[in-house]
């Protein structure tokens, strides 16, 4: 095993934890207002409710969301480039089901991925399509079937309905709390600090925890998509890409200084902590580099947005 391999093992490996000790927080930051209201039962109570919720949120069809957000699907006819790309990395990956690849008609650079690795979709936009190389884009989709590979879209749903379940359990409290004011003032009553500081802090700390998964998850992606691709650089280009665009809309809001605090409330990590990961992992390759085409893919014919009753048919 060289080097490179070693790195990306250890990496793989540092991520696994990272994700599951987050994973545990959730719990934790939920188990706490859960077991104030009412002991073992309001644990058990909200952990089957995150169950349930996830169980029927996995049922909704990618291809629903997909159509709500205006995208139209792009047939292998349409763009047989980008169809060639997914099919090899769907391979690689080990999925099994065809490629659904969608486009959105907007100049926002970004992809975006939804479901799972039975019935998942990808999504580009048209301004992606407009900026990067097929070389770079090999690297965003190789990012985006990570996600579906190891259905993220699924982890952070259940994330996302932790923290709501959260919410709700505090301002449950918080209205026991407000009904308890005259005994309270009347001295039957203590004032529960525990509680108040539990009502203060879960919503928060389930909030950032969440948003470190979301960019815990990102980095797997990136480590997944190298090893896809065997081309790190490919990536590392595109991303650049991106970061040349939305930080001109960062510094036009803050100046050329962010402010420090803005990383906490990030979906994804910083840009260039990104590349400087997949820079230590360039010095070697991890199987055939999938495309070094420099070129941009060419799509003669925009598909329509899906119509609200397309989303029930597969092909």
């Amino acid at each position: 095993m060289t080097s490179g391999q070693r790195r990306f093992t250890r990496q793989r490996l540092v991520n696994g934890v990272q994700t599951a000790l987050i994973m545990g927080g959730l719990a934790l930051t939920l188990s706490l207002p859960g077991y104030l209201l009412a002991g073992l039962g309001g644990v058990l109570i909200g952990l089957s409710a995150v169950t349930v919720a996830t169980l029927a949120t996995s049922r909704v069809p990618a291809r629903l969301i997909l159509t709500q957000a205006g995208a139209g699907r792009l047939a292998p006819s349409q763009a047989p480039e980008i169809h060639a790309l997914l099919a090899r990395l769907y391979a690689r990956a080990g999925l099994r089901s065809p490629p659904q690849l969608y486009y959105a008609a907007t100049p926002e650079l970004n992809a975006f991925a939804v479901g799972g690795p039975r019935d998942g979709g990808i999504a580009i936009t048209e301004g992606l399509l407009r900026s990067l190389t097929l070389r770079e884009l090999a690297g965003v989709l190789a990012h985006e079937v990570s996600h579906l590979r190891h259905g993220d879209t699924r982890v952070m749903s259940i994330a996302a309905t932790m923290t709501r379940l959260t919410l709700w359990l505090t301002s449950a409290i918080q209205l026991a709390i407000l009904f308890s004011l005259p005994l309270m003032l009347a001295g039957d009553v203590t004032m529960p600090w525990l509680t108040l500081l539990v009502v203060a802090f879960a919503p928060t700390l389930s909030t950032l925890l969440s948003l470190a998964l979301s960019r815990q998850r990102e980095y797997t992606a990136d480590l997944e998509a190298a090893a896809l691709t065997g081309d790190p650089k490919g990536l590392m280009s595109a991303l650049m890409v991106l970061e040349r665009q939305h930080g001109r809309w960062l510094s036009s809001l803050f100046g050329r200084q962010r402010p420090a605090a803005l990383e906490w409330l990030r979906t994804h990590p910083d840009t260039r902590e990104r590349i400087r990961r997949l820079a230590e992992l360039d010095d070697d390759r991890h199987g055939p580099p999938l495309t070094t085409t420099p070129t941009r893919a060419a799509i003669p014919r925009r598909p329509p947005p899906l119509r609200s009753g397309d989303w029930r048919r597969r092909s």
